[in-house]
C-alpha cells in the first residue's frame, strides 16, 4: 500500500518562534540593547543582517559577545533599527532645563499646561497671546 502525501499551505511555524538553540551565555548590555531594538523594529537577525551588510551569524555574535563596533557598523545598525547610536550605546540625553537652575516660573507652568490641551483650544489661546506679545513685547511672536 502506498502512502498519500499531503502538502499544506498552513505551516505550524511562524516568524515569532525562536530559532536555534538558546545560548548559555548572558547577553552583554550592548547586545541586549541591539536585541531589544531589533525586536521592537520587528526584524529577524537575518533581516537586520541583510540591511546592515553583514551575515546573520555576525548579528548573533554582536547580540551575545562583548564587541567593539566600528563607527560605520554602529551607524548602519542605528539606521536599520530606526534608533540613535546613543540609544544603542546606552547613553541617556540629559534633560534640558531653563538656564536658571531654580524653580520653574509661572509662565512656564502655564505654557506646559497649554501644550497638553487639544490643538483647537491651543489655537484660541495663541490667537489672543500672539497679538498681545507683538504689541507689548520687545520682539515678534514666534
Amino acid at each position: 500500500m502506498q502512502g498519500l502525501s499531503y502538502i499544506s499551505d498552513h505551516t505550524p511555524y511562524d516568524r515569532d518562534m525562536p530559532m536555534g538553540r538558546p545560548s548559555s551565555k548572558k547577553r552583554t548590555a550592548l547586545g541586549s540593547r541591539i536585541t531589544t531594538a531589533r525586536q521592537a523594529a520587528g526584524l529577524t537577525q537575518l533581516e537586520l543582517a541583510t540591511q546592515t551588510g553583514v551575515t546573520q551569524r555576525v548579528i548573533a555574535y554582536w547580540e551575545r559577545e562583548a564587541v567593539s563596533l566600528r563607527a560605520d557598523q554602529l551607524d548602519a545598525l542605528a539606521n536599520a533599527l530606526r534608533v540613535t547610536a546613543d540609544d544603542l550605546l546606552g547613553r541617556t540625553q540629559p534633560k534640558t532645563r531653563t538656564p536658571a537652575a531654580g524653580p520653574i516660573g509661572k509662565a512656564r507652568r502655564i505654557f506646559d499646561a497649554i501644550s497638553k490641551l487639544p490643538r483647537h483650544q491651543q489655537e484660541k489661546i495663541f490667537s489672543i497671546l500672539e497679538p498681545f506679545i507683538t504689541q507689548h513685547g520687545k520682539g515678534k511672536a514666534a
